[in-house]
């Protein structure tokens, strides 16, 4: 194995593993918060929040409580479907 993806190997295994420490602060998951399709309109809007959050304070790109997994996964699957979209673009 040459010594960049050697390098680059473990560097993402560390990374991962950094990751698995991570916790959510109590009180931030709530099931009757918002859920999934609200994760994924945020998310597919999340560019645009994002840029008036830049001049508003009232403004989050994040809901906060939220209900937890189905959020970040509709989320995820939000910016995917707005950056992914883009992407599929004919030559």
């Amino acid at each position: 194995m040459k010594a960049p993806t050697l390098l680059t190997m473990t560097m993402l295994a560390s990374a991962l593993l950094l990751a698995g420490c991570a916790t959510q602060m109590a009180g931030t998951v709530k099931p009757q918060a918002p859920g999934f399709l609200f994760g994924l309109v945020q998310g597919f809007i999340a560019p645009v929040t994002f840029l008036i959050s830049l001049f508003r304070h009232d403004v989050a790109v994040y809901a906060v409580p939220n209900n937890g997994g189905w959020y970040n996964f509709g989320f995820v699957l939000g910016i995917g479907g707005f950056a992914g979209g883009a992407s599929q673009t004919r030559r």
